[in-house]
C-alpha cells in the first residue's frame, strides 16, 4: 500500500508552527493538536506521524505538549 499524498496546498508543517505559536506557553494536549491539525488542513496523515510532528516542532519552539 503506498502512504497518501497530500495536495501541494496543503502545508501541515506550517500549519503545526502556527497553532503552536496561537496557543503560546498553555498546556496543551495532543490529542486537541492531532484534531485542530486536522481540522485546519484536512491531512490524513497517521496520528503517529502527526504526533512525531507537532513533538519536535513543540521542542523547537519551547511548547509544553501532554501526552494523552
Amino acid at each position: 500500500m503506498l502512504p497518501h499524498v497530500e495536495s501541494s496546498n496543503v502545508n501541515v508543517a506550517a500549519s503545526v508552527d502556527k497553532l503552536l505559536a496561537e496557543r503560546g506557553t498553555a498546556l496543551l494536549s495532543m490529542k486537541e493538536l492531532i484534531a485542530a491539525v486536522r481540522e485546519r488542513t484536512g491531512t490524513e496523515r497517521s496520528d503517529a506521524d502527526l504526533a512525531g510532528l507537532i513533538t519536535k516542532k513543540a521542542a523547537l519552539l519551547g511548547v509544553a505538549v501532554l501526552s494523552d
